[in-house]
């Protein structure tokens, strides 16, 4: 699933409507995975598979609800999703980023300094550690 799209509960209770009349408003032709955009219809985000389930950007929502059913006031609201595999690996990156930087900062307050200049210590082992061509 991915982020930000929401599924036909959510439609259905941002649209005000039963789960029967967002299916009838929705873009779908058993024949072609994915119609082309039709202004009249709720048009579903991309599937890979015909078992993929419907799901819908805010944004086509609240433009159906607005341009087709002429609701006035439209609230769609995104909830977060439960963590994913890739969210956690990005925070546990980030976590190990703050180590470093930590670490960093208390090696810098060992030598006296008060800020880390990382490239000007970058600049000092490039010309000293390299060999003349």
């Amino acid at each position: 699933m991915s982020e930000g799209l929401i599924g036909i509960d959510e439609v259905q209770k941002a649209l005000n409507r039963s789960r029967a009349s967002v299916y009838r408003y929705t873009n779908t032709d058993p024949r072609n995975l994915n119609p082309p955009f039709n202004p009249r219809k709720l048009n579903p985000e991309y599937r890979t598979d015909q078992k993929d389930p419907l799901m819908f950007h805010p944004n086509e929502v609240a433009r159906f609800a607005r341009d087709v059913l002429r609701i006035k006031e439209v609230t769609v609201e995104v909830l977060n999703s439960p963590s994913t595999a890739t969210q956690e690996l990005l925070g546990a990156i980030l976590e190990e980023l703050r180590t470093i930087r930590s670490r960093l900062d208390h090696l810098d307050h060992l030598d006296g300094r008060t800020a880390v200049d990382l490239s000007a210590r970058r600049d000092q082992l490039d010309h000293g550690a390299r060999p003349a061509a």
